[in-house]
C-alpha cells in the first residue's frame, strides 16, 4: 500500500540521519560557544543595536535599518527576524547572553534584516515563494494519492509539480541564509564587536553548522520530491504496459 511502501525508507531514512545529525551538530556547536563569554561583554541585543546604529550611519544602505526593532521572543533558538514589522526577535539566551554563540546569532538576524532593507532579490523571491509552498505543501500529496487511487496519471503529476514548491523554497533559502551568515561574521569583525581569532572560530563554528540545517532541508525535500516522482512515474508505466 502506498501509505506502508518500505521504498519510501529507502529515500527518507538518509535524509532523516542528515537531519538529526545536523540538528545535534548545530546544538553542540551551540551549547559549547554560548559558554564562552565574548571580550566586548555585549549581549546578543545589546550587540545588534550597535550594528543597527552603526550601518545606519556609516551608509546610505543601512539607513533601511532605522526602523528595525528589537524585541524578545520565547523559547530556545528561536530568533528570527520578521520584515512584516521590521522586528529583530531574540530569544532570552540569545538577547541576554553575553557569549560569542548569542553575538553570532544576533548578526546573522540582523543580516537578514540588511537584506530586507536593501530588496536583497532571493529573500524577496523566497518570500514570493510562500504561498506556493503553504498550498502546494497541502495540497500536493492529495492529489498524488488521488491519482494513484484513480490510476489519473496527469493528477498525480500535477501533485507532485504543486508538492515541488517545497524543495524550489528550500534551494533558494540557502543563498539567504549563506548571505545572512556571511554578513554577520564581517559585521562583527568589523565593528569590534569580536575580537580575536579564537571568537571568529566560534562565530564560523555557529553559522556553519547552523547552515547546515538548511543543507540537510534541501536534501530532505529532493528526497521525498524523488519519492514522489518514482511512484508517479511507476504508474505512467504501468499504464502504458
Amino acid at each position: 500500500m502506498f501509505f506502508f511502501d518500505p521504498t519510501y525508507l529507502l529515500f527518507m531514512v538518509p535524509a532523516f540521519l542528515l537531519m538529526a545529525a545536523t540538528s545535534w551538530y548545530v546544538k553542540a556547536a551551540y551549547n559549547k560557544w554560548s559558554r564562552v563569554p565574548a571580550r566586548s561583554r555585549l549581549t546578543g541585543a545589546q550587540a545588534a543595536q550597535r550594528l543597527i546604529s552603526t550601518a545606519s550611519y556609516a551608509t546610505a544602505e543601512g539607513q533601511g535599518l532605522r526602523d528595525v526593532r528589537i524585541m524578545g521572543i520565547g523559547g530556545n533558538m528561536t530568533d528570527h527576524y520578521d520584515p512584516r514589522d521590521k522586528t529583530l526577535r531574540l530569544s532570552p539566551g540569545v538577547a541576554n547572553g553575553a557569549s560569542v554563540a548569542a553575538l553570532a546569532i544576533a548578526a546573522h538576524e540582523l543580516g537578514h534584516a540588511m537584506q530586507d532593507s536593501e530588496n536583497y532579490f532571493p529573500l524577496r523571491l523566497r518570500s514570493a515563494l510562500v504561498p506556493a509552498v503553504n498550498i502546494g505543501s497541502n495540497l500536493g500529496w492529495i492529489l498524488i494519492i488521488i491519482g494513484l487511487l484513480l490510476n489519473f496519471t496527469t493528477l498525480a503529476w500535477l501533485g507532485v509539480i504543486a508538492f515541488s514548491a517545497g524543495a524550489v523554497f528550500a534551494l533558494f533559502t540557502l543563498p539567504v541564509e549563506f548571505n545572512a551568515s556571511s554578513r554577520a561574521k564581517r559585521l562583527l569583525v568589523e565593528s569590534g564587536i569580536i575580537l580575536g581569532e579564537d571568537e571568529q572560530s566560534g562565530v564560523n563554528n555557529v553559522l556553519n553548522a547552523a547552515a547546515l540545517t538548511y543543507v540537510a532541508g534541501l536534501i530532505t525535500a529532493i528526497s521525498q520530491l524523488l519519492y514522489y516522482v518514482m511512484l508517479v512515474g511507476g504508474l505512467g508505466g504501468r499504464r502504458r504496459s
